[in-house]
């Protein structure tokens, strides 16, 4: 294009209002909430970056689509659109509809894991973790060094360690490794990029040793346009030419459709194994629903479909990539540590430099977190030790996580650039008094995902 400026490739058709709170106001619903902004009724959240899951602006399109709905218990048409389209996509040969990708994850691993088991990852996410683990297995994460550290530029740093990845089978041994998982984008690791290269590579490694790979694909789409911008050999290719090549080296997938298909609830599990996906379908049928609607209404389906087909616009990948590009580089300039390069849907504050006098078991994520709404009314969520640190078995030492980061995840085709202005005013502000940041403990936390629910208290 002639002009640097990009902008929204859409018009704003419906507005919600946003309702302003006080400071004061916001320390006394700080309190209520044990200083977890999971507890927060969403009204009186000014900017809500807690997650783009289910956030999005849905389009014109997808609202008519969901009108059209058929709410046919067995055979709807709304699921053989919906089936079709994810076909289109991934060419697998078997869709099962979810109610959001938690429940794809629940389904697969309650099958394949377990006890003595293993899933391998490049990163596991909180919820894929915790369904492994609920069920016995073991979650493994083998993202490359690069991936682990804040500052280093990589422009995969999404990839899985290859050589680790064989090492681990041969030391473990293919038969108790029921699956390879690959997260595109890797958002426990900054919603970094997977390259072709390392998806290939991955597969050769599953070939090798008879084990099947699939992908957590719930942002392929951001996956795919940076495969587009930064590995050759794809400049020339469409992003559904590249998303094709990304799913044909799978066996299957899971896929919350809340993320890349712009959906505000639902999700599937994909795949080509006949046996596993009877079985699949007979664990959606006691805890989801029929196999053509797994716990969604007709117009649900729809909408996803739809969403589906909008998000490989590419003229919406450029805008929503550069959108936060924007957020990440502003940042930069006023001297704020941001993880690097920005992810594809969210900019990842280094908890650990912007905070570096609170130490890991203090949870300097959580500290900026609260801050952040305490200033500005802005909802963000720590990704670190209160979402994936632990105690010691044996010991009872605490294990901080590999990295300490605050995720600023951007709801698609929701804020305009004024409001992520208005984010860098206050996230700015909090730097410059960042001295005074405190740690927290936590007072009372769930045995399983625990940063959900946990309540805080700061330590003076």
């Amino acid at each position: 294009m002639r002009f640097k400026t990009i902008i929204e490739p859409f018009k704003i058709k419906v507005v919600e209002p946003i309702k302003f709170t006080t400071e004061k106001e916001r320390e006394e619903i700080l309190k209520k909430a044990g200083y977890n902004v999971f507890n927060i009724p969403a009204e009186d959240v000014i900017i809500d970056l807690l997650t783009d899951s289910g956030t999005n602006a849905m389009s014109s399109k997808q609202w008519a689509g969901i009108m059209d709905g058929d709410e046919s218990y067995a055979g709807s048409k709304s699921f053989y659109r919906f089936e079709s389209v994810v076909k289109k996509i991934t060419g697998f040969k078997h869709v099962i509809p979810v109610h959001q990708g938690r429940a794809a994850e629940k389904i697969l691993f309650s099958i394949v894991a377990g006890p003595g088991k293993y899933i391998p990852n490049n990163t596991h996410f909180d919820t894929t973790r915790a369904n492994i683990e609920f069920v016995g297995g073991n979650a493994v994460d083998l993202p490359i060094p690069e991936g682990t550290q804040p500052d280093v530029w990589h422009p995969f740093k999404g990839n899985m360690d290859v050589e680790r990845l064989e090492k681990f089978i041969k030391e473990k041994g293919a038969e108790n490794i029921p699956l390879v998982m690959l997260t595109v984008t890797n958002n426990s690791n900054g919603g970094q990029p997977v390259s072709m290269q390392n998806i290939r590579e991955v597969r050769e490694v599953c070939d090798k040793y008879g084990i099947p790979l699939f992908l957590d694909a719930c942002r392929f789409a951001e996956n795919a346009y940076f495969i587009k911008k930064r590995e050759k050999g794809y400049e020339n290719k469409s992003i559904f030419e590249i998303t094709k090549e990304m799913f044909s080296y799978a066996d299957g997938c899971t896929m919350s459709a809340k993320k890349d298909a712009f959906a505000n609830i639902g999700g599937f599990l994909a795949m080509n194994d006949d046996e596993l996906a009877l079985k699949a379908r007979n664990v959606l049928i006691v805890t989801e629903g029929f196999p053509t609607y797994g716990g969604l209404a007709g117009r649900d389906l729809e909408a996803i479909a739809q969403g589906l087909e909008e998000v490989l616009d590419e003229n919406y990948l450029v805008y929503r990539i550069r959108s936060v590009e924007y957020l990440a580089e502003k940042l930069i300039e006023r001297g704020v540590p941001v993880l690097i390069p920005p992810g594809g849907h969210a900019v990842y504050l280094d908890a650990k430099k912007f905070a570096s006098h609170i130490p890991p078991e203090q949870f300097p994520g959580q500290s900026i977190v609260v801050e952040l709404y305490r200033v500005g009314g802005i909802r963000s969520v720590e990704i670190g030790s209160v979402m994936f640190g632990r105690k010691d078995k044996e010991t009872g030492k605490f294990i901080p996580h590999t990295m300490e980061l605050v995720r600023l995840a951007i709801p698609r085709r929701v804020y305009t650039q004024s409001h992520i202005d208005y984010v860098i005013e206050v996230i700015t502000e909090v730097h410059r008094n960042r001295d005074k940041l405190k740690g927290y403990k936590i007072v009372w936390e769930a045995p399983i995902l625990r940063h959900f629910t946990a309540r805080f208290e700061p330590i003076d």
